[in-house]
């Protein structure tokens, strides 16, 4: 896959800093491919039969990196959410650098029906009020038959209870956006 990321963290950051604080925009964490994300990514890739045929929202996707591979490994369809429109930005050229086509959700798709067979989160559970803000969505798709993932390298809110574990992976990891050059990443089924 080819995805246009950045390369290193702390000049994006200084670069876009003044100007993330004059229009209230979030930090550019889009511009990674996040643990959790490249675990589901490899997963479903090495797996296709997973997605095959079915329909998959990429839950606040970032660069899109799980819809796209989603794509590739042959789902019916592709919808990447993301609220950041710089990540909407790159979905599309790293969906259209992949030769796929995802769908891009420009808003905050909570508490919606997103109308999908299996959504697919990569390190959604960070920060306390994101976890609290999608988990009960999440828990409510996941009760009403909706296949839910969580991708997840040991983020301190990831619900201690309520998951199958599905697989694991060692994704290489750069220090300067992680605290070591590997992190132990599992990907979970939140049960209903």
């Amino acid at each position: 896959m080819r995805l246009y990321l950045a390369t290193e963290v702390t000049p994006l950051w200084e670069a876009t800093e003044a100007s993330l604080a004059r229009t209230g925009l979030p930090p550019p964490y889009w511009a990674f491919a996040w643990p959790g994300g490249q675990a589901i990514a490899r997963h479903i890739l090495d797996n296709p039969g997973i997605v095959r045929g079915r329909r998959v929202l990429d839950f606040a996707a970032g660069s899109g990196l799980v819809a796209v591979a989603a794509m590739k490994a042959g789902a019916a369809s592709a919808t990447a959410a993301e609220i950041d429109a710089f990540a909407v930005a790159a979905i599309g050229l790293n969906a259209t650098a992949n030769g796929v086509s995802v769908a891009a959700a420009d808003r905050d798709v909570v508490g919606t029906d997103p109308g999908v067979d299996l959504v697919l989160c990569g390190d959604v559970c960070y920060e306390r009020p994101m976890t609290d803000h999608i988990l009960p969505w999440l828990r409510d798709l996941a009760r009403r038959g909706v296949e839910v993932w969580l991708g997840d390298p040991g983020r301190a809110y990831l619900p201690k209870d309520g998951l199958e574990r599905l697989a694991e992976y060692a994704v290489p990891t750069p220090l300067d956006l992680e605290d070591r050059v590997v992190r132990e990443t599992r990907i979970w089924r939140l049960l209903a």
